[in-house]
């Protein structure tokens, strides 16, 4: 391969890499759910996750004693497919709200309701879904590349599994948004476009989020 022709080759290997190493949501995926997207800023998480989120300098410590936790959604509602049926969209909500509610509960006490002095969370999952792992590094070189592109026709790629969140953090009286966060991340990939995701390919993403959002609120609000 000349000189000429493997440039744009190492560019386009350099873009996709840097395209699947970004773990913050485009705005182009921005759902609705939050109010102001506007406000949001590039931040690192307690876990060293770079995401995007806002605090209102009215969040300040101590203003509020309890906590209710929503019930999570899928914002917009999701519909059940053959790789992602029903039974793991249900899954993957319930495990949200256990996780969430273990790592709130282990800092701040958790109410039945929302109300006066009480902090409300509301999640969604906004996006799950499949798509084939980009190319690697070594699959760029021109020895490998004609057979990284038939697996990736055939199918016979991992699939990464996909999924992202917004969390609207609101002041129990006045429904007031006090805070807000838009994350994503990439759970265990399966095997080929066939195999079923469930609930276990991202509950370890959905661990780190909750972990998060624990040692997030011990630091803002208390």
């Amino acid at each position: 391969m000349t000189r000429k022709r493997s440039l744009p080759l190492l560019i386009a290997a350099t873009l996709s890499l840097s395209a699947c190493s970004s773990n913050t949501v485009e705005p182009e995926r921005y759902t609705g759910f939050l109010h102001d997207y506007s406000l949001l800023k590039e931040q690192q998480s307690p876990s060293g996750e770079t995401i995007l989120s806002w605090v209102s300098p009215a969040l300040k410590r101590g203003r509020y004693k309890q906590v209710y936790l929503a019930p999570s959604q899928f914002y917009p509602a999701v519909e059940p497919s053959a790789r992602i049926p029903q039974s793991t969209l249900s899954h993957v909500t319930g495990y949200y709200d256990l996780v969430l509610r273990s790592e709130l509960g282990k800092v701040v006490y958790l109410a039945a309701k929302p109300g006066p002095d009480i902090l409300t969370v509301r999640p969604a999952i906004t996006r799950i879904a499949t798509s084939t792992q980009g190319l690697r590094l070594y699959e760029w070189l021109p020895i490998t590349l004609v057979a990284a592109g038939v697996s990736t026709a055939t199918g016979i790629r991992d699939q990464d599994s996909e999924i992202a969140t917004e969390l609207s953090l609101e002041d129990g009286s006045t429904g007031d948004v006090v805070a807000a966060m838009v994350r994503k991340g990439t759970g265990i990939p399966l095997d080929n476009d066939k195999q079923v995701m469930a609930a276990d390919n991202v509950k370890e993403v959905l661990d780190g989020w909750a972990r998060d959002l624990g040692t997030s609120y011990r630091a803002i609000a208390q």
